[in-house]
């Protein structure tokens, strides 16, 4: 199975993966992001946009690289990524469920100010790059990118992870 924890920047997804990563047995956490940076190494600055999402070879690489892991792997596969495109939710998500691959999706949600909060305590100042997304973000979960959603304002990290974990079904150890 494929977990795929989507959300706002700052709303705890890479958080929430790790730890459920952690107390999983047979967990693997799967980082979209490495391919795009790859990507954006290997081209010329002229060829380069500005979200490596918008490359269509990020869309296909993750596909392949997720279909190939979860065609072969007997575990839970966490992928912590912002996808808020809902073509690029069709391009990867959609398409591995068409293809008969256990995909849940889930978007752990949070208010502005606690984003930004969030956000802040990883340095991340002004008008950073996820503080700029927060908007886009936020309206498109409203309208475009339909998910079960966990709202995680006022929970903890692990509760977080918890309450991912029991709307999946899934048993969490002790560790």
């Amino acid at each position: 199975m494929i977990l795929w924890i989507n959300g706002a920047f700052g709303s705890g997804k890479t958080t929430c993966a790790k730890l459920l990563e952690k107390q999983l047995p047979n967990a693997f956490l799967y980082d979209p992001e490495q391919a795009g940076f790859f990507i954006r190494d290997q081209l010329p600055k002229s060829l380069q946009q500005r979200d490596f999402q918008h490359h269509p070879e990020w869309r296909e690489f993750n596909y392949r690289m997720l279909s190939k892991i979860a065609t072969s792997f007997d575990g839970v596969i966490l992928v912590p990524m912002t996808l808020v495109d809902a073509t690029y939710v069709d391009e990867i998500i959609v398409r591995l469920q068409r293809d008969g691959i256990d995909v849940r999706h889930l978007i752990l949600e949070a208010n502005r100010q606690t984003l930004v909060k969030r956000l802040n305590k990883r340095f991340e100042w002004f008008n950073s790059w996820g503080k700029a997304q927060i908007d886009r973000c936020q309206s498109a979960f409203q309208s475009e990118i339909h998910a079960e959603k966990i709202i995680t304002d006022h929970l903890s990290k692990q509760d977080v992870a918890r309450a991912v974990a029991n709307h999946i079904g899934l048993t969490l150890s002790s560790k």
